[in-house]
């Protein structure tokens, strides 16, 4: 069974039903990765930190997250995201709803200075448009213009066309919405209802009518079941009567091991807000509430995905966390044990102190009870036992408590407090803490008794371990040849994006597969050459001011450093990349110079009578030049061993990438020549979500030089 990967319009009554409760919550910060999640951080004054996660690429999902398995923050936000925090960072959440019974979720946020609406579409190629306090669009994930709507920055919003919402139905339209079809009753259900296949199929089984039936047999008795049973599914949505579930088919060891939860068990393939009548074939665990159910769900099925990306191969179950609980259970176990019998023993020192103190403790006992017999109450009694104290009578001395309500005197004796049953008489007492000692005792044998289970669960899980180490792991499939993988006719790619040191500067591989880095900006400039520029490295530079420091990396911050020889194609490319990422390209000329020189030549220490600035650098002794170097870049996909855009000189980015754009100074600005690329791009490769995951307009401006271009080959 295919694992569910959109919210239904059901899941989302339900998941804002629940979200409204964080009404009220401030906006700490937005965070945007790979162009289609987005995470909001808030704090509610009730609950603290609140981490709402939203998703709209391939899984369409929004909940509310733990902590612990939030992604941490990229590395530097995107445009979008920047946007987002200017507009309502600090603002108010003043509502969160479902608009209609459309996917599309809509979060009101307000700040003195302005009003924001967030819109989520959880529908199609999925949505972020963030609207004006007019509702006009500031800024969209996707620019959609269509015949029926359109969504782009300076327009008002248009949501999708309105439907008939199914949990406002009355049962006159449902029957006149019934009678219009010609279909059998499942499918009249799911369209003239709109309430889409599966919940069709699932309204049909709790009514009891065969969903197969046609139209022209069914009747009012069928319809008002089916009526019946759509407004209690209102009703529990919109008054939170939920029973969620995650539904699992599990492994085939899965049935007996009844110690990891449910999820971690199968696969998980779908959730809901109620019972599903159409999954009762399914194992389902049950939640307290729908968001931490969506969020296991959607956590585990892109555990499920990871492990699929990876070839399948075993995903190593944490059996260390699992022995150390076992073991902390123990621990408190046997310290119960230890409580227990401090517990008797304290008790029967008590038991043995009244034998020992009979007269002083009977003397006590009597004189209450004599008191008692003449009717006069216990706060009389209290006083007159502490004016006896104050004339240093040793039994009034002794009594520390009397509490009429519960009937018992506490003395302090032989430096232990005691409670005693002031209706009874020593014997009674002690023979009471002696019964309470071996009552305790009995505890302790059940103690013992659980321990004994919770060790054999401990040699469980480490026997589990022993036969999963042994376990040999499964070969992995022959990897495909690269050259006859068609990527670009590919309708699902991988992402495979390992993070690199060096992704925070601008960066290539040459030709001959040496790291060539450099700075954004002058901060980076200065960081490249204190702490990434060592003895083996080359500095690169343009002749021309304004450009960023270039280095030539012969090995990695951490590695050992040797002399190298380097290539001459090597040496040309890292010469390019200074030439055109410099104000040579921003100017618009066609080719500029560049110098090389060895690491000790560079220096922070200016001549006399001199001034660097910041991010600049004196050079000392000879260059070696590089003469028209052409203003030339190209920007790529790769898809073999990581999926990720690069960009550089066209020699060094053409081997590597599936497919490349050639840019060169021009007319576009920065922003508008990235988003030409992304369109670009996405029209290339079947599978569009791959393009939107690794290479949105955001990360393809980071490979482009400042200033205007022109995309020369498309």
């Amino acid at each position: 069974m295919e694992p569910k990967r959109e919210l239904s319009s059901v899941d989302l009554a339900a998941l804002a039903t629940e979200l409204s409760r964080y009404e009220g919550a401030k906006l700490d910060k937005a965070y945007l990765y790979d162009e289609d999640m987005l995470r909001l951080k808030l704090r509610d004054f009730d609950r603290g930190r609140v981490e709402l996660l939203i998703e709209v690429g391939e899984n369409k999902q929004a909940h509310v997250a733990d902590p612990e398995r939030v992604p941490d923050a990229p590395g530097r936000p995107p445009e979008f995201a920047m946007m987002l925090r200017n507009r309502i960072e600090s603002a108010d959440l003043v509502s969160v709803s479902q608009y209609e019974f459309d996917r599309i979720l809509v979060f009101e946020f307000e700040r003195p200075d302005q009003n924001t609406t967030l819109v989520v579409e959880l529908f199609g190629d999925g949505n972020v448009a963030v609207l004006d306090g007019n509702g006009e669009v500031v800024r969209s994930l996707e620019t959609v213009r269509l015949k029926s709507r359109t969504v782009a920055p300076g327009s008002p919003y248009e949501f999708p066309q309105s439907r008939l919402n199914p949990l406002e139905v009355d049962y006159d339209t449902l029957e006149a919405r019934m009678e219009q079809s010609d279909t059998d009753v499942v499918r009249t259900v799911a369209t003239q209802l709109n309430l889409g296949g599966f919940w069709g199929e699932e309204l049909c089984r709790r009514a009891g009518v065969e969903k197969a039936m046609d139209i022209e047999e069914a009747g009012e008795e069928e319809y008002r079941a089916i009526h019946r049973e759509l407004t209690d599914l209102a009703e529990a949505l919109r008054g939170g009567q939920f029973d969620p579930r995650v539904y699992v088919e599990l492994d085939e060891d899965g049935e007996d091991d009844e110690d990891r939860p449910l999820t971690e068990r199968g696969r998980v393939v779908d959730v809901s807000p109620v019972v599903l009548e159409e999954r009762s074939d399914l194992h389902s665990q049950a939640f307290d509430s729908f968001n931490p159910a969506l969020e296991e769900y959607f956590y585990r099925l892109k555990e499920q995905a990871q492990r699929e990306e990876e070839g399948g191969g075993r995903e190593r179950p944490d059996f260390e966390a699992e022995i150390e609980k076992e073991k902390r259970i123990i621990e408190q176990q046997e310290q119960a044990i230890e409580g227990f019998e401090e517990e008797a023993e304290a008790l029967r020192r008590k038991a043995e102190i009244c034998y020992a103190r009979y007269d002083l403790i009977d003397e006590v006992l009597s004189t209450i009870q004599q008191a008692r017999e003449q009717d006069r109450p216990w706060d009389e009694i209290e006083e007159t036992l502490a004016e006896g104290a104050e004339q240093g009578i040793p039994a009034a001395e002794a009594v520390v408590d009397v509490d009429g309500s519960e009937g018992t005197v506490t003395v302090e004796v032989d430096d232990e407090r005691i409670t005693l049953d002031a209706t009874t008489g020593v014997e009674k007492n002690a023979d009471r803490l002696y019964q309470e000692a071996k009552r305790v005792e009995g505890k302790k044998e059940g103690a013992r008794e659980a321990i004994e289970d919770t060790r054999e669960r401990l040699e469980a899980v480490k026997k589990r371990r022993e036969e999963w180490e042994e376990e040999p792991e499964p070969e992995p499939e022959p990897d495909e040849e690269r050259e006859d993988i068609d990527w670009l006719s590919r309708t699902e790619i991988p992402v495979r994006q390992p993070e690199h040191w060096y992704e925070e500067f601008r960066w290539f591989h040459t030709s001959d597969g040496y790291l060539v880095i450099g700075g954004r900006n002058a901060d980076q400039n200065e960081a490249l050459v204190k702490k990434y520029l060592n003895k083996h490295d080359r500095f690169f530079h343009t002749q021309a001011h304004g450009g960023p420091v270039t280095i030539l990396k012969a090995s990695g911050p951490s590695e050992p450093s040797s002399p190298v020889d380097w290539p001459e194609s090597s040496l040309e490319e890292a010469a390019q990349f200074a030439v055109a990422y410099s104000s040579v390209w921003k100017d618009g000329r066609g080719a500029g110079d560049a110098y090389m020189v060895e690491p000790d030549q560079v220096s922070k220490t200016p001549e006399s009578g001199e001034y660097l600035e910041k991010g600049g650098f004196a050079i000392r002794g000879e260059r070696e030049y590089f003469r028209d170097m052409p203003s030339r870049v190209k920007v790529g996909i790769t898809c073999d061993d990581e999926t990720r855009v690069i960009g550089g000189p066209p020699s060094a980015i053409e081997p590597t990438a599936e497919t490349t754009i050639t840019l060169e100074p021009g007319k576009f600005a920065q922003n508008d020549a990235a988003v030409k690329c992304y369109r670009e791009f996405k029209s290339r490769f079947a599978d569009e979500s791959f393009v939107r995951k690794i290479a949105s307009a955001d990360r393809i401006q980071e490979f482009l030089p400042p200033g205007g271009s022109d995309l020369v080959d498309v």
